[in-house]
């Protein structure tokens, strides 16, 4: 009975700090991801290289993995409790895309976990850069049809 009293605003404000902190932890992914793209030999008898890619591979499936069960859950949560359809209907193919980003990050972690072989690194870098590319339009996306385009209604509601 409380749940059903509680205004849109106090059910989704949460949803917009959850939002705020994945952001920020996608910020630190790609200052990481930078990071690594400066270096232009890299070396696996590089104890630096190594941690740089310990910590990059960490954070990137942190964030990924934040994604897909926090963040799209809270996103569609409230897409659905607001019955946007259509809001709904574009999340769903947007997902489908960042699914098979996923895919490749997942990939590239595990192989960077089980080698120190990085002679191919800078190559798979740059694939890896094309799909978080992709990946953060449509996140960016995502969060704009299933979040912000509810401002109004969340606002109004008080």
């Amino acid at each position: 009975m409380l749940e059903n009293c509680k205004s849109a605003q106090e059910r989704w404000g949460g949803v917009s700090s959850l939002i705020d902190n994945w952001l920020q932890e996608r910020q630190e992914m790609l200052v990481c991801f930078c990071a690594l793209g400066e270096i232009n030999d890299f070396n696996s008898d590089n104890t630096v290289h190594r941690e740089k890619l310990k910590s990059f591979c960490e954070i990137l499936v942190d964030y990924a993995s934040a994604g897909h069960f926090e963040i799209y859950d809270q996103l569609v949560k409230e897409g659905q409790e607001l019955k946007d359809n259509s809001g709904l209907e574009v999340a769903d193919n947007l997902f489908q895309t960042i699914d098979a980003t996923t895919e490749i990050i997942l990939d590239f972690n595990d192989k960077y976990l089980e080698t120190d072989d990085l002679k191919t690194l800078a190559n798979d870098l740059s694939g890896l850069g094309e799909s978080l590319a992709t990946r953060l339009g449509d996140e960016d996306k995502m969060i704009e049809v299933l979040h912000t385009n509810h401002r109004e209604k969340v606002l109004s509601s008080n």
